[in-house]
């Protein structure tokens, strides 16, 4: 059963001086890693990336040029995610047409994850599971670190709020 950490709005250096022991361990431990975006530095990116291994990655509106896409797709045990980190509007209305659009746009079926308004989401919004795990470090606006831990087995997705 494939095990995938899922996270997003790091802000190293800027807001945090580096990642939570949970996050790192959890990072470490996964299968694969999806981060919705806001690294905030090249540093922060590659230290998450050697940390992952496999990584699916977007670039956030803090991110420098990374070559990173606005959205990416990944398949892991038979669940679809569209990955994109939700620049704009943080308003909840907003937000949620906003990436239940961009899903929609490359796959309708699938689970979408995305960060920036650092508040952990899991909703159904027209028809489509959309996950937001919150800011990895605690990075204001958000109250504590927060990220998911998710399992897949035949199309199945079970879901793990990890706090810290």
């Amino acid at each position: 059963m494939p095990r995938i950490a899922i996270c997003s709005d790091t802000h190293i250096p800027s807001r945090r001086a580096a990642l939570p022991g949970f996050v790192r361990e959890e990072l470490a431990a996964a299968d694969c890693t999806i981060h919705a975006g806001d690294f905030d530095s090249r540093e922060s990116y590659e230290a998450i990336e050697d940390l992952a291994g496999d990584l699916t990655a977007v670039a956030g509106n803090t991110d420098p040029p990374m070559g990173l896409p606005r959205v990416a797709v990944r398949t892991v045990g038979g669940v679809t995610f569209v990955v994109t980190h939700g620049t704009g509007s943080k308003a909840k209305p907003d937000y949620q047409e906003r990436v239940a659009g961009i899903v929609r746009e490359q796959d309708g079926d699938a689970v979408g994850v995305s960060g920036h308004t650092h508040a952990v989401m899991d909703e159904t919004v027209e028809g489509m599971r959309l996950l937001n795990p919150g800011s990895a470090t605690g990075a204001a606006p958000a109250d504590r670190a927060t990220m998911y831990r998710a399992e897949v087995l035949d199309g199945n997705l079970n879901l793990e709020l990890i706090e810290g």
